[in-house]
């Protein structure tokens, strides 16, 4: 089972030459695409890759760095499955960080699925839905939604990530993971029935200091193979994976393939 990072902040292999790296996440899952990144280059990167255009597509929030490269996309009219939040607007320190299109221009290049529930989209690929938060979340300060025109925190329940059923364990693909790590992970198992044994994709373990790693950190290494993170995980904390995980760390970026 393979995972094809589209767009990271960061590129780490050599090859193949002249994939682009922004602040933004996408991700190529079987023949889904997670998230289009900020600007339009996940299709850029995805035909340097020699990937096939996707058959369905799952935004894992609304945020602008998740959504901003609908823009560069140019195709059939697939389904796209997103959670009702995902169209709302959304404001961080007073700047807009929303999804930057009206639903109307969504709908008039993909088929609008809205998704509140888990999900199977494809045999053995679930879309999680709204994940229950019992423990830490990763939200963003100073921060709201705007929802039937009153201002509400923004606690980003739109967040949600794929879960894949392998003959290895749950693989799972994160966007953000502002639903919190440990919450998705449970949550994933719950849904899939399944352990999670390996993860890939955007963290959001910048919400936390590298003094609060430590319990986090624990509890994935009793848990996880393989953890390949990226995005919004933070270089710091990254080298702090690294360093406690050891093997089970994976290094990606644009281009990279995560494969179990």
């Amino acid at each position: 089972m393979k995972v094809h990072i589209l767009v990271d902040n960061k590129v780490v292999n050599l090859r193949p030459g002249g994939m682009m790296a922004e602040w933004g996440f996408s991700a190529y899952v079987g023949n889904i695409l997670l998230d289009f990144g900020t600007s339009g280059i996940a299709f850029r990167n995805m035909q340097l890759l020699k990937l096939p255009k996707p058959e369905k597509v799952v935004l894992s929030h609304g945020h602008y760095d998740h959504t901003g490269g609908i823009i560069g996309y140019i195709g059939d009219k697939v389904k796209l499955y997103a959670h009702p939040h995902a169209f709302l607007p959304r404001y961080f320190k007073g700047v807009q960080v929303g999804i930057p299109f009206t639903r109307e221009f969504v709908e008039s290049r993909f088929e609008v699925v809205e998704v509140k529930e888990p999900v199977e989209i494809e045999k053995n690929i679930w879309m999680l839905g709204e994940i229950p938060r019992r423990h830490e979340e990763a939200l963003l300060e100073e921060s709201y939604v705007v929802v039937d025109g009153e201002k509400q925190e923004d606690r980003i329940l739109d967040d949600t990530s794929l879960a894949v059923k392998t003959d290895k364990g749950v693989v799972l693909v994160l966007g953000c993971c502002h639903a919190g790590l440990r919450n998705t992970i449970e949550w994933a198992e719950e849904v899939v029935g399944d352990e999670v044994k390996f993860i890939v994709g955007g963290t959001h373990l910048i919400a936390f200091k590298p003094d609060e790693m430590g319990e986090i950190v624990s509890w994935l290494d009793r848990k996880v193979e393989k953890i390949a993170p990226c995005h919004c995980t933070g270089l710091i904390n990254e080298f702090i994976l690294k360093e406690k995980l050891g093997e089970k760390y994976v290094a990606v970026g644009s281009g990279s393939v995560f494969e179990v």
